[in-house]
């Protein structure tokens, strides 16, 4: 409990016993009562007084604390001294209630996201001296000792250890570090003293990244939000008219209809639906439903930009996957070598290696790690890469060129149908085809449940998007349970395929784009919801994506969508109770069937409640 909610605390326990001290205390004169009930409602509810003042005095009248000034103040003047205080008693302990579990959902946040280091060792004069992250420079060479929490991105140059990044990805599985390793900030060193030079600025770090993404999500509302602030902005001015209505002209009537007008009596339910018409149920817990889905998510390792994204998901109706690093591993091994005639194996494979020798992508790798020797990189020059085909290269004074159908297509070049399944690299020679090499990628240990899930958790259709010649994304497809799969894709035709099923889909459906993150950011943008897979530590993941899965596994997927799903059921559930309690309690005080009692269940009883249902939003990432 913070030192503010402490003073409230002893501010209502002052005000509760003293008003149960004077239901013993019997006084007769009305002067002297109603001073010493002012004592405990100033107590009590001196701030919320003030605020309603300040409110007037800058234009913002129309507000809860307006509302119980009100009410409270105008039960006093008619001389129900016992219920206006009572009223202000009861809304304090609501608030503090309300304050104390939006604490409790941020405190359990930010212990779910511990990842901000204090400090950095650095060495100095042969001494380590814990330095500010933000003064560390890149290049500096910081020490990480076992139990402290790595505070900025580098590369490891001596020691190993097992790195926990469970605060990052919800996963307790511990990664290796060795020389050579990249490692980032947040994670924390269990074993063995690590040196590390950093890569980044603290600023541009992964914990830092992460902890902006979510300590901003907050300011982009959903739909549900932007409802209830718009509602509130013309329901809360509304009550008031119809307050001061309701106290006004059935008097007014009753007297032209040669009645008694009953002024008290029409004032008191006035000031009764002043009470009942507090709109904070929704105006809470609302904002901390959305907000304890977003840390839920969190703790499985899901960061989503904004509570309009978490919404987004429940609706989500297609899923588009690309393959490599979504569904697969994108770790790729050379499964076959064929060789046209007068070509050998290790000449077809050392020519690939060779050509291949300057590109990151994985299946150059696989090539480079098939070759197992040292390429001369004096022997290779000219090279070309064409996106979604290969590449072109002079090897060895040859003129070389190795990638997919495409290529050799592109190239006028007679090629040889594979007898496997797998990506095809074909090679060619001075113009010549020389071969082809099948290499495999493998499917993700829990990739065909995720499938599963997703459908299960009402997902219309799931799509796969490849570059890969259509045997092979068939296969993939096939054996995951994949609805669609649109193969041999160039960049370019993924947004293309992408456009298409935006312009079918529903108006209400959404299509989710799920990739890793690095070479999809055009498709990432362009969905209705952008997520990256397997994001731990790429900044254009992070950048590119509305919703950002931190490791490897797919059936992360289906377990944002239901996270999204439960939150969204808990707000509606809220939004209609509290609607519901509100406007019954209204019609019934209006007519003098409910008194000040009532309200005060209407107003705190009903907030209380619906913060209650909101904060288990949060806890389904403890599941």
């Amino acid at each position: 409990m913070t030192r503010k909610q402490k003073k409230v605390l002893i501010r209502i326990i002052v005000s509760a016993v003293l008003v149960l001290g004077l239901q013993f205390v019997p006084v007769q004169n009305p002067q002297l009562k109603l001073a010493l009930f002012l004592v405990p409602y100033l107590i009590i509810g001196y701030d919320i007084l003030k605020k309603a003042v300040l409110g007037i005095v800058h234009g913002e009248v129309f507000d809860e604390n307006f509302l119980m000034a009100v009410a409270t103040v105008g039960a006093i003047a008619l001389g129900e001294y016992l219920e206006g205080t009572a009223v202000m008693l009861f809304y304090q302990i609501g608030e503090l209630f309300q304050s104390y579990a939006v604490g409790k959902s941020r405190k359990n946040i930010t212990e779910l996201m511990d990842i901000r280091p204090d400090y950095a060792n650095v060495e100095k004069d042969g001494e380590l001296v814990q330095t500010d992250p933000d003064e560390v420079e890149i290049g500096t060479v910081i020490t990480v000792q076992p139990g402290e929490k790595v505070p900025i991105d580098g590369i490891v140059v001596s020691g190993s250890s097992t790195l926990n990044t469970s605060a990052l990805t919800g996963e307790s599985l511990p990664r290796e570090a060795a020389v050579g390793s990249e490692v980032i900030s947040g994670c924390v060193n269990m074993s063995g003293v690590l040196r590390i030079r950093t890569t980044k600025e603290f600023g541009e770090s992964t914990a830092s990244k992460i902890l902006e993404l979510v300590e901003s999500s907050s300011m982009k509302k959903s739909r549900s939000e932007n409802f209830i602030t718009r509602f509130a902005r013309y329901y809360t001015p509304a009550v008031c008219f119809g307050a001061l209505a309701l106290a006004v002209v059935p008097p007014m009537v009753r007297m032209a209809a040669g009645y008694e007008a009953c002024w008290s009596q029409w004032l008191i339910r006035a000031l009764t639906t002043l009470v009942i018409s507090c709109p904070c149920a929704l105006v809470i817990s609302i904002p901390l439903s959305f907000f304890g889905g977003i840390g839920g998510a969190s703790a499985k390792g899901i960061l989503v930009k904004g509570s309009n994204y978490l919404e987004a998901l429940s609706e989500t109706a297609y899923v588009v996957c690309d393959k490599t690093g979504t569904l697969t591993k994108g770790v790729f091994e050379v499964t076959a070598i064929r060789p046209e005639e007068d070509v050998t194996e290790d000449q077809l494979l050392k020519t690939a290696a060779y050509a291949e020798h300057y590109s990151n992508h994985p299946i150059s790798r696989s090539l480079k790690e098939a070759y197992a020797q040292p390429v001369k990189a004096e022997a290779v020059s000219d090279v070309e890469e064409i996106s979604g085909h290969g590449v072109t290269a002079l090897v060895e004074g040859h003129r070389t060129a190795a990638g997919n159908r495409k290529l050799m297509e592109r190239l006028g070049i007679p090629y040889s149908q594979p007898d496997g399944i797998g990506t095809e690299v074909h090679v060619a020679i001075d113009g010549k085809y020389a071969g082809y090499i099948l290499i495999s990628d493998v499917v993700k240990p829990g990739a065909k449940e995720a499938i599963a899930a997703m459908k299960a958790s009402g997902v219309k259709e799931v799509v796969m998007l490849t570059g890969d010649a259509r045997r092979t994304a068939q296969a993939v497809a096939d054996e995951l349970g994949v609805d669609v799969v649109k193969s041999e894709l160039l960049p370019a035709d993924k947004v293309a395929e992408v456009e298409k099923l935006l312009d079918a889909k529903g108006k209400k459906e959404k299509l989710a784009f799920v990739g890793d993150g690095i070479n999809d950011a055009p498709v990432l943008s362009r969905a209705d919801l952008g997520i990256a897979m397997g994001a731990l530590g790429s900044d254009a993941a992070i950048e590119a994506a509305d919703i950002v899965l931190m490791d490897d596994d797919p059936q992360k997927i289906a377990t944002a969508i239901g996270i999204s799903r439960k939150t969204l059921r808990i707000v509606h559930q809220n939004i209609v109770f509290a609607l519901a309690v509100k406007f019954g309690c209204l019609a019934f005080g209006a007519v003098g069937m409910l008194n000040m009692w009532w309200a005060i269940f209407a107003d705190v009883g009903v907030m209380i409640i619906a913060v209650l249902n909101a904060t288990r939003a949060l806890r389904f990432g403890k599941k």
